[in-house]
């Protein structure tokens, strides 16, 4: 069995290569997870003349509500007037009041893009000049906090709900139709229809806030919920609840009249109209996802939809029946255990279920990232890398599993060629023995019902010698240990799947950037304080601890007022780069009593911090003040003054 796995894993890998290669090289903008591109006035530009209204360009179209868009003055006072409005495409402007005074404002936003995900931010512009501002907490990152938290555990919930109800549910249907009686087998698939259903009420109760105030005590806000019913998220799970009414029929039928019939061929029909109706209904809570998330936005949605239902079908046909396979290995009693064939059955539904995920994870890849860079660079990549390693992993201990079913098969095979002389014996022993019983009703009532509990003593004795034969097999044995560790990391993907799903995709991260250093870069070319170019100061620091000295340099490039490009090289004092765990940089203008202004850098190479886009909010005498740290308790403060702007 396994050489004839080696050529198909192969041939898996080289069309993964391939179509990925392909899919790679031709990527085109997309986007999903709204992005700000563009803003008017821009981001850190003073113009001269107090604006009519703010408007907002981003990648996508949001939905917005009456205080998603606020304009607030170097006082933190509201100067919006009415509710912001969509002049047209993905453009959304507020008016503002007349007679503005000079000085720093705030625009912040909060909107839901078109995938379910509210997303926040805040800039600046100034009027006139720039001046000090009281305006804190706004632009906060939305969907965060406790409610957020409760809402990616209702996410978490609802996958793993729909993974155990479908797949538990097929793996019945396709793999071991004898599990509709055993009643471990029901217990995990109707577990999997309450934890779907109470996820999804949960989520609708939690969208409301979640997506605007983030407080706990709105989650019950009759305003909101109404408001949700109205979006996109709230349709889809709607419909995700009235889809779980279907699928109760649906279990009530497989455990119920399905398990009781005997007839071969009334179960044969009843089996495939169960399975169209299961494939239906699966599908359409499959799309109650696709119709609301990543991909019913952005790149060839029509395509991404059916793709993202196929992806999410085949998710739930190998881990939920690898979940029923497990309960079945370890929970089914004695007279009705998981046969190897039902194994081997599953194994090929496993195998085909793989290779649907490799076509639809491919494509899903491409359409989020769009570039082999954006692995590496976004952390949507980043967390793309982390599943695609726990799928490698699990499909490695998942080839493990096969060669112990191929064991099991051989090891049963054996069994029944040996088993069929024995049981013939038996036959003719009972046959003898029906032959010499005299005739007659002379049998007591008494014996009868001792016969019938010696006999029922026998069968139970005998289920449980066949129990221990079972265990004590080490194919078997091989076999539930390989299983209970793909179910293991089966909960892990899950986990990172589900993270993933909350996060900006790597296409829309890479645009928000580049809109933002195009937007500092225009900013700063139209700011009058345009004088000076790039800024290098050397300052020595000693922590005081062991290996505790070296040399920090900054460079900050234009060096004025507007959005700023910053580099921090640490170094020993001989001249080599020092890896230092942590640093910290910090603008003050104190003749203006602005700052200090915290910037954290990121960590790029051995002795190098970078970050883009640093606002420097008016020109003056800044005192830049660094912070490094060398060990868990040593650290050092140093700084400089230097004319920006």
């Amino acid at each position: 069995m396994t050489r004839t796995i080696a050529p198909r894993l192969r041939t898996l890998v080289l069309l993964l290569l391939t179509v990925t290669g392909a899919l790679l090289a031709g990527a085109a903008p997309a986007s999903a997870h709204a992005a700000l591109t563009g803003s008017d006035p821009a981001q850190g530009v003073v113009v001269d003349k107090a604006p009519t209204q703010v408007s907002l360009t981003f990648s996508e179209k949001v939905a917005m509500n009456g205080d998603s868009l606020q304009v607030l003055d170097p006082k933190g006072k509201n100067v919006e007037v009415g509710a912001p409005v969509n002049p047209g495409g993905t453009t959304y402007a507020v008016k503002l009041k007349g007679n503005l005074p000079k000085g720093t404002y705030t625009v912040a936003y909060q909107v839901v893009s078109e995938d379910s995900h509210p997303v926040s931010g805040a800039y600046t512009f100034s009027i006139g000049a720039p001046s000090q501002t009281v305006v804190s907490g706004v632009g906060t990152a939305a969907g965060g906090g406790v409610v957020g938290g409760l809402y990616a555990v209702g996410r978490y919930v609802s996958y793993a709900g729909f993974i155990v109800l479908a797949g538990g549910a097929a793996f019945v249907l396709a793999c071991w139709q004898r599990g509709s009686g055993v009643r471990a087998v029901q217990r995990l698939v109707v577990g999997g229809w309450l934890a779907l259903t109470a996820a999804t009420l949960w989520l609708l109760l939690l969208r409301g806030s979640y997506t605007s105030s983030g407080k706990f005590g709105d989650v019950f806000d009759l305003d909101l919920l109404g408001q949700v019913l109205q979006t996109k998220s709230g349709a889809a799970l709607v419909s995700r609840l009235l889809l779980l009414a279907a699928a109760a029929l649906f279990i009530a039928v497989l455990f119920g009249a399905y398990n009781r019939r005997e007839e071969p061929a009334e179960k044969r029909d009843l089996t495939f109209g169960l399975a169209v109706g299961g494939v239906v209904v699966a599908a359409g809570l499959a799309a109650s996802w696709a119709m609301a998330e990543h991909a019913s936005t952005g790149l060839q949605p029509g395509v991404a939809m059916p793709v993202d239902v196929l992806h999410l079908l085949a998710v739930a046909a190998w881990l939920g029946g690898l979940t029923a396979l497990l309960v079945a290995l370890y929970r089914a009693p004695a007279e009705t255990p998981v046969d190897s064939a039902a194994v081997h059955r599953f194994s090929r539904v496993a195998f085909g279920s793989v290779v649907v995920l490799v076509a639809t994870g491919t494509y899903q890849s491409w359409r989020q990232l769009g570039s082999w860079s954006a692995f590496t660079e976004t952390r949507y990549g980043q967390l793309l890398l982390v599943k695609i390693a726990v799928v490698a992993l699990l499909v490695g201990i998942a080839l493990i599993s096969r060669r112990w079913t191929g064991r099991l098969l051989e090891t049963a095979g054996a069994r029944t060629a040996e088993k069929a002389p024995r049981e013939k014996e038996r036959e003719k022993e009972q046959v003898g023995s029906a032959a010499g019983k005299p005739s007659g009703r002379k049998t007591a009532s008494g014996d009868d019902a001792r016969a019938a509990q010696l006999a029922r003593q026998r069968a139970a004795v005998d289920a449980a010698r066949q129990k221990r034969l079972r265990d004590a097999d080490p194919n078997r044995f091989g076999l539930r240990r390989s299983v209970l560790a793909e179910a293991g990391v089966a909960v892990v993907l899950l986990a990172v799947t589900t993270w993933l799903t909350q996060t900006e995709p790597g296409r829309t991260e890479l645009d928000a950037k580049a809109a933002t250093s195009s937007s500092s870069s225009s900013s700063s070319s139209s700011s009058p304080a345009n004088s000076s170019g790039a800024l290098t100061l050397d300052m020595p620091f000693d922590t005081g601890g062991t290996d505790g000295k070296g040399l920090v340099r900054i460079d900050l490039d234009p060096a004025r007022v507007g959005g700023n490009e910053m580099h921090v090289y640490v170094q020993r004092p001989n001249g080599r780069a020092f890896d230092v765990p942590e640093v910290k940089v910090a603008f003050t203008l104190e003749a203006k009593k602005l700052g200090p202004l915290p910037v954290t850098p990121d960590h790029i190479t051995t002795g190098h911090w970078s970050a883009s886009g640093v606002q420097i909010p008016m020109a003056g005498d800044w005192r830049i003040a660094v912070t490094v740290r060398t060990s868990d308790i040593d650290q050092a403060t140093v700084s400089k003054n230097a004319q920006i702007g």
